[in-house]
């Protein structure tokens, strides 16, 4: 559920008692009660989160989103949550009869063909466009934070040396669901998504935030596809 006024929320949330803890690495606030996980507040990237203080205070943060299917993908910069620049890949990577990538038959095949090769070679040109697109932002751009959506098969293909993006940038922030297909519309949602404060209940306590007036329509959660 999406909350539209954080500071009225964590006052809910001290009235009751509630331990809170920070994950800075995926920007969210856990939420305790009684030492039990009972659910998650993902924050937005224009938000900053003082643990000490139980307060949050506006930042001004750009970021970069990259969505990554095989065979498709959008990438955009965000200044201030303002998309400036875009692109959107597409590929012809996936044999039509198995309906799957051609680096997922390769590894299980070991062997390619004719038709294979040239599904290979658009592969291996997808992966190093990202790449070179994502270096472009990272290489012009002041970058915050780095969102994406990838899948764990293709995300090796995804980095190169000579490229700016490496898999241990401390930047890198995973999207909070699932892309079924990258598109600049989906693109935009997502930035949607990343500026909106969060809430996702843990599954047993779907009820325990019922009295909290204060709510906006629910929210894509985790496991939905765009």
């Amino acid at each position: 559920m999406i909350i539209n006024d954080i500071e009225k929320f964590l006052a809910w949330v001290a009235e009751r008692e509630l331990e809170l803890t920070y994950d800075a690495d995926r920007h969210k606030i856990r939420i305790y009660a009684k030492h039990i996980i009972i659910g998650d507040l993902w924050l937005p990237f224009s938000l900053s989160f003082d643990p000490k203080k139980n307060e949050v205070y506006k930042v001004e943060k750009n970021w970069v989103i990259f969505l990554v299917r095989a065979g498709t993908a959008a990438v955009g910069y965000f200044e201030e949550g303002i998309n400036t620049e875009h692109k959107v890949f597409r590929a012809y990577m996936v044999r039509k009869k198995q309906g799957k990538s051609q680096i997922k038959y390769l590894k299980t095949k070991g062997k390619s063909r004719a038709g294979s090769r040239v599904r290979l070679g658009a592969s291996e040109k997808f992966f190093a466009d990202i790449n070179e697109k994502l270096s472009e932002y990272l290489d012009k751009y002041p970058v915050d934070y780095m969102a994406y959506s990838c899948s764990k098969t293709l995300w090796p293909f995804l980095f190169s040396e000579e490229g700016s993006l490496k898999k241990d940038d401390p930047r890198l922030f995973k999207v909070p669901l699932h892309i079924q297909e990258p598109g600049y519309e989906i693109l935009l949602k997502v930035n949607e998504l990343l500026q909106s404060v969060n809430l996702i209940p843990e599954e047993n306590f779907l009820n325990y935030f019922s009295d909290y007036k204060d709510k906006a329509p629910q929210a894509p959660e985790e496991e939905d596809d765009w």
